[in-house]
């Protein structure tokens, strides 16, 4: 069948009217030559949406696409009531797709991207003779930029500034990572140009690592005005805090309540980690003032080395006595050589 203008447009064979405005709609303000960097990719993305719009939107033409493809419509004889130009009345009939901005302006009435009042860029296309792209009766072979005529007061639509939203994340979240579904509402353009509800539910992967100020963003998802392109949705992580861990950097740190009788002879501290594994850790140092435990690799996973964590820091609270019997006294200095 050659070109699958059911694909292009991403609709099934028994779209209706609505479906076909609604899809075209979508792909058109995605892949319009004005919002994309890469210009070539998305005037030929854009082109193939317009002629898919064309076809399908039309009856006697998808009927004709529907029976003999894309061959079956382009190479048809004359007579068939599809032309959109001329062909010079010879035999050398071809279906002559409109002009992609033709359609996008018409489509959207007061188009999104200002074209109304900058008496519209127009992608013009010439072939000698009147060829394929016959009916615009001139000789020239050139593509003129979507872009073309777009400048200073030229309306180029403005995109507003993203739209940040916080992810609250938990420590084990940010430890193990997690899949998260957020369901967002928002105003989109509807086929007539109106502005409609609509709901959508984003996921976001966080990865294990990830720290708080990291964005995520969805491109474009932020509430659709007229003459103006959608903001960008952008998620900010936030981290909740913990009862036990307090992050540092990649690395992790607890606070560890010893008697000063633990603190001079050693103890074992017990922790559960935030992937669930149960930690012993003895110490056989003496707690000094100020003294820390240096656990290697037990601390946050590191974004940038895959396998690698940082270290977890215990740093000791030493609980003295209140009082002291006359013989705990004695005991400690000559336990002590005092």
């Amino acid at each position: 069948m050659g070109v699958d203008y059911y694909n292009i447009l991403e609709v099934s064979r028994n779209a209706t009217d609505e479906d076909l405005k609604k899809s075209y709609r979508k792909l058109a303000m995605k892949w319009h030559p004005d919002k994309n960097p890469n210009k070539k990719e998305a005037e030929a993305k854009f082109k193939e949406i317009s002629e898919a719009y064309e076809v399908l939107s039309d009856v006697q033409k998808r009927q004709v696409y529907d029976q003999y493809g894309e061959e079956g419509l382009k190479g048809m004889p004359p007579g068939g009531n599809y032309s959109n130009g001329s062909s010079g009345g010879t035999n050398n009939f071809h279906f002559n797709p409109r002009n992609a901005e033709d359609i996008f302006a018409e489509f959207f009435g007061s188009s999104p991207f200002g074209f109304s009042s900058m008496g519209r860029a127009r992608s013009v296309r010439y072939q000698q003779d009147g060829g394929a792209f016959g009916g615009f009766g001139g000789t020239e072979n050139v593509f003129r930029s979507y872009t073309e005529g777009v400048g200073a007061g030229g309306g180029t639509p403005r995109k507003p500034p993203p739209v940040e939203t916080k992810l609250p994340c938990s420590l084990e979240e940010l430890y193990s990572g997690s899949t998260r579904k957020m369901k967002i509402s928002r105003n989109v353009l509807d086929a007539n140009g109106r502005l409609a509800p609509e709901t959508e539910i984003l996921t976001i992967d966080v990865k294990p690592g990830w720290k708080k100020g990291t964005k995520i963003t969805f491109p474009d998802k932020g509430n659709e005005q007229v003459n103006q392109l959608p903001a960008d949705l952008v998620f900010v992580v936030d981290e909740k805090p913990h009862d036990v861990f307090k992050r540092d950097g990649n690395d992790l740190i607890i606070s560890h309540k010893v008697s000063l009788a633990e603190a001079l002879a050693g103890t074992t501290v017990n922790l559960m980690t935030l992937d669930g594994r149960s930690l012993t850790i003895p110490v056989t140092d003496i707690v000094s003032p100020g003294y820390e435990l240096v656990v290697a690799k037990e601390g946050m996973p590191i974004v940038k080395e895959p396998g690698k964590k940082g270290n977890l820091l215990i740093k000791f609270d030493v609980k003295f006595p209140t009082r002291l019997t006359a013989e705990q006294r004695s005991g400690i200095k000559r336990a002590l050589g005092g």
